[in-house]
């Protein structure tokens, strides 16, 4: 085995927190390892200008990465899990997911906002009629839509440190960002709120991080198998085989979130699967939540969101889908 094993990252703040932590523990597992993090720019990293629905989500911010895992430029690339495509190319593999961090959303409100409503706790309903909203996610926008269509949703660009700064720059009463990173980056207390799980479902994979590699490495995937959380991976296969299904991507509002339950007495391990999927707009949507054995999330993923086509998301989906 080489003495020194590179890990892939985008270049962002959030990206280098979450390769560094991979790279720190890897190398603390294996003392006389080097292992080194390779910072790549993807895609969707340098079109900032355009909306993300608009740019597709073929490897948007996974590509370029998994570039140098084929050519051999780093031996594992390290991923936001709600970034990756469902299908991963030939010759790679997700050989390990991450312990899930808080899988919710929150919105993070203009400070003078916030000093204005006063020590109480702050709502979505404490956002003034009309205001303008930060995001760029269509899932969030539509399910923001769904609680609060009043308000005016204007799409911003940018990793979090450029989001949170054009809340201010840009007059916004606040962006809606995952729990995950803020806490990632230290900024926790940044969030206005969080949202329940019954005013929005959070995007497949968001709070897990993806650990890639090539197939054909097997002690490279040893060394990152160690760093695999069995009832996160679970949960997050079920959410991938649901989009899959759906043949979802950023260009859909689609939301999923499983939870891993483990088995009473001597019963087996279970995942309960939410999923929702909306119009753009908010004004319509399904939703459905199904239980089904920890040990074949696959089959659950595809279980629930048959039940959604059949319950009236293959005309939401259409409907977008249609030029």
């Amino acid at each position: 085995m080489t003495d020194v094993i590179r890990v892939g990252s985008r270049g962002s703040r959030l990206a280098l927190v979450q390769a560094e932590w991979v790279r720190e523990r890897v190398a603390r597992r294996h003392p006389g390892l080097r292992v080194e993090i390779e910072v790549l720019t993807t895609r969707g990293d340098k079109l900032l200008d355009a909306p993300l629905a608009k740019l597709g989500d073929k490897g948007l911010f996974t590509k370029e990465l998994e570039v140098a895992l084929l050519d051999g430029r780093i031996d594992l690339a390290v991923h936001s899990a709600k970034d990756m495509p469902t299908a991963v190319p030939d010759g790679l593999a997700i050989v390990a997911v991450t312990e899930r961090e808080d899988a919710r959303d929150v919105f993070v409100a203009d400070p003078a906002l916030l000093e204005r409503h006063g020590a109480d706790g702050f709502s979505l309903d404490d956002v003034p009629r009309g205001a303008k909203v930060g995001s760029s996610s269509l899932r969030r926008r539509a399910q923001l839509l769904a609680l609060r269509p009043d308000l005016d949703l204007v799409d911003i660009r940018g990793n979090v440190e450029t989001r949170l700064r054009k809340v201010v720059e840009q007059g916004l009463a606040g962006t809606v960002l995952a729990a995950a990173g803020l806490a990632r980056l230290g900024r926790p207390e940044t969030a206005a709120f969080v949202f329940g799980p019954g005013e929005m479902l959070p995007a497949v994979g968001q709070g897990a991080l993806a650990i890639e590699a090539r197939a054909d490495h097997p002690r490279v995937r040893e060394l990152a198998a160690a760093l695999d959380h069995r009832p996160t991976a679970l949960a997050v296969a079920a959410e991938r085989a649901l989009l899959a299904r759906l043949e979802g991507g950023c260009q859909v509002p689609i939301a999923a979130h499983a939870v891993w339950e483990a088995g009473g007495g001597q019963g087996p391990a279970a995942l309960t699967l939410a999923a929702w999927v909306g119009s753009l707009d908010g004004g319509r949507s399904v939703r459905g939540e199904r239980t089904g054995p920890a040990d074949d999330p696959e089959r659950l993923g595809v279980l629930l969101a048959e039940e959604l086509l059949a319950g009236g998301a293959g005309e939401i989906l259409a409907a977008i889908r249609t030029p």
